[in-house]
């Protein structure tokens, strides 16, 4: 029995002894690091990233000009704050500048230092996902698609604006995003579409593809950050002799 005890002893963590909570002078009691380990590794494998940006982090994010430096220092900040912040994020820019690299890094960070649930959806892959679901019959099966997206602490909805903006699709990320807003969730943002289309490779602007209304509702709930640059992917292909990941 003894010997059976000194091993447990040896087991437990020695910052917070096996309770999963560690105190903090002047703070009170915080998750202990040894807890957040096990459930960072079962919040990443929930969370929904595609394995092309599952190795997507600050470390590994190149700053190829003073844009995407900006862009690393404000999400940076944000993660540093969060939970304390207000409001989300906003990347635009043109493809392949980074902008979904970022999201997915300030995504990763905050669920392994925070400890807070959090969700990466394409655009495009959550509408085709709520249509395969919808049951004329029933709205069960399109509810349970919206739930998680809904509830996730913090989500990352990459490409915003991707999809031909039909009646339905603004209604439906209307009412994703406004439940949100309303429920104080923070929201991470990327779109290729602008507010100028003259400085876009596109025709059309943000508000054209998600509509005025929302357009205005993401000026309140997101800072904008703007990325500018080359294709980021081609350049970081050609630094490492054409093998891009």
């Amino acid at each position: 029995m003894i010997g059976k005890s000194a091993n447990l002893e040896a087991a437990l963590c020695p910052v917070c002894g096996g309770t999963g909570w560690a105190s903090t002078e002047g703070k009170g009691v915080r998750p202990c690091p040894c807890k957040l380990t096990g459930r960072t590794d079962l919040l990443l494998k929930q969370a929904r990233i595609p394995r092309r940006y599952e190795n997507c982090g600050l470390q590994n994010f190149e700053l190829l000009c003073p844009s995407l430096q900006r862009a690393m220092m404000t999400t940076r900040k944000f993660i540093e704050d969060f939970p304390d912040v207000n409001v989300g994020l906003l990347y635009l820019g043109r493809c392949g500048v980074g902008k979904t690299h970022l999201a997915v890094a300030a995504l990763r960070e905050i669920m392994g230092k925070k400890g807070v649930s959090g969700l990466f959806y394409d655009f495009r892959d959550l509408l085709k996902e709520i249509q395969d679901s919808y049951n004329p019959n029933t709205h069960s099966s399109e509810l349970k698609v919206l739930a998680p997206v809904i509830e996730a602490e913090i989500l990352v909805l990459d490409e915003l604006g991707a999809n031909k903006p039909t009646e339905w699709v603004q209604e439906t990320i209307s009412h994703i995003i406004t439940k949100r807003y309303n429920d104080r969730r923070i929201t991470i943002f990327t779109s290729n579409y602008l507010d100028m289309s003259a400085e876009s490779a596109y025709d059309e602007t943000l508000s054209d593809r998600v509509g005025v209304r929302l357009r205005s509702r993401l000026h309140e709930m997101c800072r904008q950050i703007l990325m500018e640059g080359d294709d980021y992917r081609e350049i970081i292909k050609e630094r490492r002799g054409g093998r891009f990941r």
